[in-house]
């Protein structure tokens, strides 16, 4: 583990390597917003420096929550409670953020509840499948440290896609990006958008399922009865 782990993601968000991540994400998440609308979108965790992935938001009320104060930060609170009512949010964008928490599913989970319905979910992840995943374990092996810092766990596209389905998401679609070697010279790649399966990094978007309540009618008496072929009761006594 780093000795400092916030001194150590601070400086791997200023080399090339971050950079050029974070230079690419706030393009992609810009593009996955031209069609979002709606009034407040949040942005849970703190990812690169400032508000920058806010800024291709199509609300007039953009929000960085997070659990610290930080750069950019507009709301402390825990991911997994937040002070928002119930059907009340339009647009969330979790940047890597369920790979920095102990509890990744909560934090799907507490998404779901405050997003309305219709509601987009945004999940930046990188794919420990590629490159980016083995040089995470060799840098774990050879005791250099997290990589990136603080990064606590990665998670496959298809278990994250696993997750938003069981909470009532339809996912619109999963974009690769990065290239599967970790380097700041080709960490684009060829342009920013790859298959998600050999890409280093994947961008998630869902929506939140709108759900259609079924009326129950009430079964008459007289419908039961033919249902179960019940005799009709008759007052003729047979001598």
């Amino acid at each position: 583990m780093d000795p400092n782990p916030d001194t150590a993601l601070d400086a791997w968000y200023g080399a090339a390597l971050g950079q050029s991540v974070l230079g690419i994400e706030a393009a992609l998440v810009r593009r996955a917003l031209d069609d979002v609308f709606g009034f407040e979108f949040l942005q849970l965790g703190a990812w690169g420096r400032g508000p920058a992935l806010l800024a291709g938001a199509r609300m007039p009320h953009a929000t960085l929550v997070a659990p610290h104060a930080g750069s950019g930060v507009t709301l402390r609170a825990p991911l997994d409670m937040l002070p928002f009512a119930s059907d009340s949010i339009d647009a969330i964008l979790l940047p890597h953020t369920l790979e920095l928490v102990e509890d990744p599913y909560g934090i799907v989970r507490e998404a779901e509840r405050v997003l309305c319905a219709e509601g987009c979910l945004l999940v930046c992840g990188f794919n420990p499948l590629s490159g980016w995943g083995v040089r995470r374990l060799l840098a774990r092996a050879l005791g250099r440290g997290v990589f990136p810092p603080q990064i606590r766990r990665l998670l496959t596209e298809r278990r994250l896609r696993d997750w938003v389905a069981v909470l009532g998401f339809d996912v619109d679609q999963v974009s690769g990006y990065l290239s599967p070697l970790p380097f700041a010279a080709n960490a684009a790649g060829e342009g920013h958008e790859r298959s998600a399966l050999t890409a280093g990094a994947y961008l998630l978007k869902a929506r939140k399922r709108v759900q259609t309540l079924t009326p129950v009618r009430k079964k008459s008496w007289a419908r039961q009865r033919v249902l179960i072929g019940a005799a009709e009761p008759t007052t003729n006594v047979q001598r």
